[in-house]
Order: C-alpha cells, then structure tokens, then sequence
C-alpha cells in the first residue's frame, strides 16, 4: 500500500465529525491491506509510529528537503526507514539520522511530508486513534468490539490485537495476561467529594467499598518471572533499570510470577511524599531520590490470572504476598463518615486524596469506568497548554497567561479552549515555561505566542461555569497552576466531558 492512500484517508478523517463516518473511512482503507503491512497500517493509523524511540523530534523534521512531485513510498518502506533509524547510536548517529531523515522525507510528497511530520512528532490530528482504529478492525475482521479492546488492552497494543482479530476470534480470546507483558492499567473517574462517591459505589449504603490512599507518585506495573523483573509506567515504558530499589522489592517477595499494579514515590525521613518532580525525575535517570514502591492490585500470582476476579480476591491475595509497609494504605467500609474521615487523614498526611474502589468489580484494564472512583480535595484536571501570552510589568520578558486546553474529538484541532491563567508560577516556573513553548511555538498573533499541543499542565480551580466566550461553553473559575506533568502525554488529558462533569 502506497503511504499517500493512507495520508489521503486520514485527512477525510480529520474532515468529519461522525464517528460512524470515521470508522467506515478507516474500515474502507483496511479492507486493502495486505498481510504484512497490517501492523504498520494499524500503529500509523492510531497516530504512531511503531517504533517507540526513533532519535527524532520537533527540531529533526523542521529543517526537510524539497517534497517530492510524485507518490512513490509504500508504507513498508517508511517503517524500515524509521526502524533504521531507531537503531542508530554512538558517534556520527546524529548526522546519520539527518541523511536518513533527507532521504525518507525528501522521497514523500507536500502532503505525506506533513503527514509524517506530524505523526513523529505525536501531533497528528485526525480524530481517529486507537478506540476508533479498534472499532474499524472489529468491522473489517468481522469479530466483537469488546474482543478487540480486551485483546488490545492485554497485548499493550492495538497492533497486535488487530493481528489476531483477523485470525479470528479464537485468536482474540488466546490473548490472555501473559506476565512479563505490560497491559494498560486499569484508571479511575471523578467524584467532587467522598460522599458522591459512596453515593455512587453503594447506593443504599450497605455495600463495602475499598478506600485507598491516593498517591503521587510514578505508576508502576511491576512483573516478576524468577529472577527477571520488569518495571513499567503507566504508558508501558520500561524503567526498570532506573529504579533498581523497586526492583529488589519486588525479588523480595515470596511467589516467583506476578503482576503488581501500584505507585513509586519518594519520601522524607518522617514519611512524608516529596515533591512529585522529585519522584519524576526517577523517570528518567536512574539516579536521585529513592523511591519505595506501594501495591494496590494483584492480576496474577504463581499461575493464577485475578484479572477477572473481584477486587475483594485480588485484593486478599495482595494482602498475603505483599508486606504491609509496600502496600497503599487502605479502609474497608460502608460508612460515609469513616470513609471521609480517612481521606481526611490521608491528605493531612501529604498524598492527593483516596480513591474509592468496588470490591465485586474485575480490573478492567486500560479503562477508566465507574468501578474506581479518585476524589482529592480539590478540583483538577489535566490540561493542554494551546498557547502563552507575553508577561507585562514585572513578568515582561517571560510568557506567563497559558491557555488552557481540553481534549475534544469534535473540534478541527482536537482540542477546545476552557480559559488562561497566570496563577501559580514562580518565577522559576516562569523562566522554565518561557523557554519551553518557545521550543514548542508554531507562529505569533501580537503578543500571544500559539504552541503545539504537547504540553500537559495540572490545573487547580475553584469550579466551572457557563461561558458563551469559549466554544466549549464552559470556563474555569480561579484557575491555577500547581504543575506541569513531564509524565503525560496529550492524550493523556482530560477531555471536555471529563470537563462538564464538575459542572454544578
């Protein structure tokens, strides 16, 4: 398959708002795959590339030679051109890459030129990633949606389970937890206050929920087999040779296979949590702060998958393979008030909150659903900076007012604007983000500086409230900066009915 089939599709995407429409554009192209570009097709369509780390950024496809007038690149040869250069390293790897560079792009037209750019450099707008990849697989394939997301979440990957879905459902259902193998972990929705969430998890208030201390940290996932462990974050990276302590905690304990899903940070001597850049920044160096891992689920243990069973399963056989000191603290109960009154204690004691868990639910991994409720004190969310304002008075020379951003599948540029803020920076702060959306400005309108859409910010704020001024229809009340997620990635982002959600 020529990449410009591919290119021409995702653009009519990106032109339509329907997601039926999306996912029949997307079915169409796939129905002329062939076999061994399957994987390919599927990753690209998602809006990656296959390769996690290439070498290439922003500034490694800014500077392209002149496009090409006719269509000639097959996809095939796109990946073994960016699969090369994932292998380049040493001296002379960083002209090597150019020269790669300059030959791939200067083989690809205007449009595929762009294209590329955009999909390396995780900026690719269409509206169609992996749920309505998954959708157009299961349509072409002929089997179940929900085999395919399970797969999918199981395999890490909707690449392979696309692989196995056109094999048959059979081949879906072989895909099971496989340990060694991250799976996306499972996510937690909103409540303003413990007592919505209890509302929400026990109705009549006679049902037993978990109540764990929400902290913040780095995700973990955490596999053992023998002697080999594995270490993951919540986007499947392996950092297992960065944290070597959660690694010995892990070959610490008395089973030989397992799956632990959990929290890394970093502490003070008196037990406190750290600054969370403290316990960031373990991410990516192996050296720093220690961090003490914290468990909070078991999906499998010495043969046994717990994946399917409840959470009060998992959880006691958490409770028998993990010490108590390396496991979230956590209340079982059916009462609102001791409920509140621990997550009280728990944010006097340093962490983000509690998060409310049903004990009959399974874990479904890579979803964010009504079985894990998180609540912390106050409302925030995880936003996109779309762009800086100029500084005046004593903050001129600095960019300081950020629009804020959030996920939209509706709008053209996949995001809506819900207001600025300039609350919250130190002056350290200032200086960080001046420099950083310089790096990331695509052009200038007077003293606004607009920005790719990469940058994920935490966001404090007082409430939301209707506003005819954003096309979202709704604005944030006092906003404020408390910090910019270096661990998140724009699709990591609240969306707008995430959003609407704190709407009172």
């Amino acid at each position: 398959m020529l990449l410009a089939e591919l290119v021409a599709t995702s653009e009519e995407v990106a032109a339509t708002r329907s997601r039926k429409s999306k996912v029949a554009l997307l079915a169409e192209l796939l129905g002329r795959v062939e076999a061994d570009e399957l994987e390919v097709v599927v990753s690209y369509l998602g809006g990656a590339l296959r390769q996690r780390r290439t070498g290439l950024g922003w500034r490694g496809v800014s500077d392209l030679p002149d496009p090409a007038d006719e269509r000639s690149l097959g996809v095939l040869e796109v990946d073994e051109a960016f699969e090369a250069m994932s292998q380049l390293s040493g001296s002379g790897s960083q002209l090597a890459r150019k020269q790669a560079v300059d030959a791939l792009f200067g083989r690809a037209t205007a449009a595929e030129q762009s294209w590329l750019r955009a999909v390396v450099t995780g900026n690719l707008r269409q509206g169609a990633l992996d749920a309505v990849t998954q959708e157009a697989v299961a349509q072409v394939a002929d089997v179940p949606l929900a085999a395919v997301r399970r797969a999918a979440m199981l395999a890490g990957s909707t690449v392979a389970a696309a692989g196995a879905a056109f094999e048959g459902e059979a081949a879906l259902a072989a895909i099971g937890l496989e340990v060694g193998r991250p799976i996306m972990p499972m996510l937690a929705s909103s409540a303003p206050d413990v007592a919505a969430a209890m509302a929400g998890l026990s109705p009549d208030g006679s049902t037993d929920v978990a109540v764990d201390a929400k902290l913040d940290g780095i995700r973990i996932q955490v596999h053992r087999d023998g002697d080999e462990v594995l270490v993951v974050t919540r986007s499947l990276d392996d950092i297992t040779g960065r944290l070597p302590e959660v690694v010995e905690v892990a070959r610490s304990l008395p089973a030989d296979r397992f799956v632990l899903d959990g929290e890394a940070l970093a502490l003070t001597d008196d037990g406190r949590p750290m600054a969370f850049q403290d316990t960031a920044s373990r991410t990516a160096q192996d050296t720093g702060v220690a961090v003490t891992p914290h468990f909070f689920d078991l999906l499998h243990v010495d043969g046994r998958d717990l994946l399917d069973s409840p959470g009060h399963e998992r959880l006691a056989a958490l409770d028998a393979l993990v010490p108590e000191q390396h496991r979230v603290r956590r209340l079982v109960t059916s009462d609102p008030a001791a409920a509140d009154a621990f997550a009280a204690e728990t944010v006097a004691a340093g962490h983000e909150g509690v998060v409310l868990k049903d004990l009959s639910a399974p874990y479904a991994a890579g979803r964010r659903g009504s079985a894990w409720v998180k609540v912390k004190p106050v409302h925030t969310l995880d936003l996109v900076v779309l762009a800086v304002e100029w500084g005046s008075g004593r903050r001129e020379g600095w960019l300081s007012n950020i629009h804020l951003g959030a996920r939209d599948e509706t709008s053209e540029s996949g995001f809506v604007m819900l207001g600025k803020t300039f609350k919250g920076m130190t002056d350290e702060a200032l200086e960080w983000q001046t420099k950083r959306f310089l790096e990331l400005e695509t052009h200038r309108n007077k003293h606004v500086v607009y920005v790719r859409p990469e940058q994920v910010v935490e966001i404090a704020f007082d409430g939301l409230q209707r506003s005819t001024r954003y096309p979202g229809g709704v604005a944030l009340r006092f906003a404020r900066v408390l910090r910019y997620r270096e661990d998140k990635a724009a699709p990591e982002a609240d969306d707008l009915q995430t959003v609407r959600s704190h709407l009172s």
